[in-house]
């Protein structure tokens, strides 16, 4: 994940069976950032190209993600099932074109590749750090709490001087008596750990918004943020439906004079469509790491009201 702001995109398909089955949503454009980056490199796709499920024109990147290969690699899940409520080593390699593992990487945000596991109603979110073997192999501790489809993003850049950052995505399943959760309702507070987060500003179709989110406790404004993999805070989106992904690091970095450790973490982003979007945001204070998750709207109708899978609004869980 390169320094700044960092956008990748994509969409994604599922279709699994755990005694009942549930659909997928349709992709319908890529996630894009409409501002220059305050810090570092910008993450996006080079070249405006049509995607599956992306529309391409006016120098938008393509959906990416949508495919488990791209860019000469392939992302190999060796774990695509899991049972829910259970402990499970989650392992997965990175692959070239002649089958090989990849096992040279560039560091980003202290870490060679990050991995993200979002549930597909948008309910359950991991931001997981794994380890690689001296072969190549990856791996990682998950507990997923209920059964049903979620989408794993592995966000890396491989070594050497004409690469590129990618996301790949693979589709995991959690074996298990399957409910259909609903997408949580619109929500601008999250009250995790004790601390309070507030989200100001709302996603706009189209053209660049600011998204500023301030942590307080008791009441009071948290003024001493801890970097967190170089950065005073990590968000995530997600859209409802095809879990189009948009990972953004916020304006401004430690150390660079003008950012400060807190109350307010700004980023600024665009969404491509109306639709409902899930945000998380990790932050880490008193050497821990807390995520405050949002419902958001980006245009039209309130959030909730194209839900994926059939669901409706309800609660979330982290």
């Amino acid at each position: 994940m390169n320094t700044g702001l960092r956008i990748t995109t994509f969409a994604a398909a599922l279709a699994a069976t755990f005694g009942a089955a549930y659909g997928a949503g349709q992709g319908i454009g890529p996630v894009v950032a409409d501002s220059s980056p305050k810090h570092g490199d910008e993450h996006t796709r080079p070249t405006p190209e049509q995607g599956e499920g992306g529309h391409a024109g006016h120098g938008t990147p393509p959906a990416g993600g949508l495919q488990i290969s791209e860019g000469g690699y392939t992302l190999d899940l060796a774990s695509p099932r899991v049972s829910a409520g259970r402990p499970a080593d989650l392992r997965f390699t990175v692959r070239d074109t002649d089958g090989r593992a990849l096992t040279a990487y560039q560091r980003e945000h202290d870490k060679e590749l990050h991995l993200i596991v979002a549930s597909r109603d948008l309910v359950t979110y991991r931001h997981l750090h794994p380890t690689r073997a001296a072969d190549g192999t990856w791996s990682t501790p998950v507990d997923l709490p209920r059964a049903g489809g979620y989408r794993v993003f592995a966000d890396f850049t491989p070594a050497g001087k004409d690469t590129r950052n990618l996301t790949l995505g693979a589709d995991l399943a959690a074996s298990g008596p399957y409910r259909a959760r609903p997408l949580p309702p619109a929500n601008t507070t999250d009250q995790v750990g004790g601390y309070e987060v507030k989200l100001s500003g709302t996603p706009h179709p189209g053209r660049a918004s600011e998204l500023t989110l301030r942590v307080s406790r008791d009441g009071r404004p948290v003024t001493d943020l801890q970097p967190y993999l170089g950065a005073y805070g990590h968000l995530v989106a997600l859209r409802s439906g095809d879990l189009a992904y948009l990972h953004v690091h916020p304006n401004g970095e430690p150390g660079d004079g003008t950012t400060g450790p807190g109350p307010d973490i700004s980023f600024t982003a665009t969404a491509p469509s109306s639709g409902s979007y899930r945000l998380f945001l990790d932050f880490k204070h008193e050497g821990k790491v807390h995520t405050a998750a949002f419902t958001v709207r980006a245009g039209g109708a309130a959030a909730g009201s194209d839900t994926p899978e059939g669901h409706a609004n309800g609660g979330h869980g982290h």
